[in-house]
């Protein structure tokens, strides 16, 4: 029996990369899985290679009607939610001095207003039980130019965690972050240019001396979502390398 077998999970963000290794994680160890995204047609062709055991809503993380539309969905369909990984957000840099109104709205309301909002409206549907992940990053405690405005997103996620942690007292549900360093995803290798090149520079500065793999990241979200951590509330586990350790 798998260490999921069962359970409901929600992945946004869930068409490509961590979200779409993760989905895959939960479903091999008996998750039905919903997923989430902008893009129609890369959440079809993700859920056909998920299977049976996957289901795809169209939505806008930090559009609140989306999100009520969501969550009616999953209410109508399986009545309830066990697993709740809010992965979806954007990554872009600016340094300071060329940070715009825009930049920072389009971070801030991703990363921080439609994660708040996606874990506030999914309570409703969960108990006792419940795992709640949120997708952090090494940044949160590292500095790296440009992306000053992003870093600060990562911290609020950061500390989210410990403040539901203390809101969700009593209730059996579980907050914790799951914070990736550097990993080879479809977004890292945009930055990229879609070489490799800046991914292989930015990896010497790994311990490890590698990117990670979207499938390292969802182990680790397996680990939260799973009783193996029913202990484990407010903490943040650094899957990064260690590069944010040194």
């Amino acid at each position: 029996m798998g260490k999921l077998a069962g359970k409901i999970a929600l992945i946004t963000g869930g068409s490509e990369g961590i979200g779409f290794a993760t989905a895959q994680e939960f479903i091999s160890e008996g998750a039905f899985v919903f997923i989430t995204g902008r893009r129609k047609e890369v959440l079809d062709a993700a859920v056909a290679t998920l299977g049976p055991n996957a289901s795809a809503v169209q939505s806008n993380a930090e559009n609140l009607n989306d999100l009520d539309r969501l969550y009616a969905e999953i209410k109508t369909k399986k009545g309830k939610l066990d697993v709740l990984f809010v992965n979806a957000g954007i990554y872009s840099g600016a340094p300071l001095g060329q940070i715009t109104e825009e930049h920072y709205d389009s971070i801030f309301g991703v990363n921080v207003k439609g994660l708040l909002f996606t874990v506030q409206k999914a309570l409703p549907l969960m108990g006792k039980g419940g795992s709640i992940i949120l997708n952090g990053s090494v940044v949160a405690v590292k500095g790296f130019p440009a992306l000053s405005v992003y870093s600060a997103t990562k911290a609020a996620v950061r500390n989210f965690a410990r403040g539901w942690t203390a809101d969700l007292k009593g209730t059996g549900i579980r907050v914790n972050v799951v914070s990736p360093g550097p990993i080879d995803t479809p977004g890292t290798r945009v930055l990229g240019n879609g070489t490799t090149a800046a991914l292989d520079q930015f990896a010497t500065q790994v311990p490890l001396g590698r990117y990670g793999q979207g499938n390292e990241i969802a182990k680790a979200a397996l680990f939260l979502a799973s009783d193996d951590s029913s202990f484990v509330a407010g903490f943040d586990l650094m899957v990064d390398g260690g590069i944010g350790q040194i």
